[in-house]
């Protein structure tokens, strides 16, 4: 037996059993939420009688979901560049005196 549970440990087979039944449910209920949401979502998106939307609301549609789009990609970009540079290690040191 290992502490910490890092080592070479043999589980028994029920216990690896309900691993993976465990994984399946868990995988089976989500893709199931998909199912509904999207579901729900194109139900509602068809339901909805509305006046047809002009060129330039799709145009704007499509430009805020672009700058959207280049907003969170430069972000996650600076948060990698950080990391691996070194930018972002002072700021967790906590045993400054």
């Amino acid at each position: 037996m290992t502490v910490g549970g890092t080592g070479n440990q043999v589980r028994p087979a029920h216990i690896r059993c309900m691993n993976k039944l465990g994984v399946t449910v868990l995988v089976t209920a989500l893709l199931g939420l998909l199912v509904a949401a999207i579901w729900w979502a194109f139900s509602l998106w068809t339901s909805v009688e509305t006046a047809p939307m002009p060129p330039e609301l799709y145009v704007a549609l499509a430009g805020g979901v672009l700058f959207s789009l280049v907003v969170g990609c430069g972000l996650m970009a600076l948060i990698f560049y950080s990391h691996r540079y070194g930018y972002d290690d002072d700021a967790g040191n906590n045993n400054r005196r």
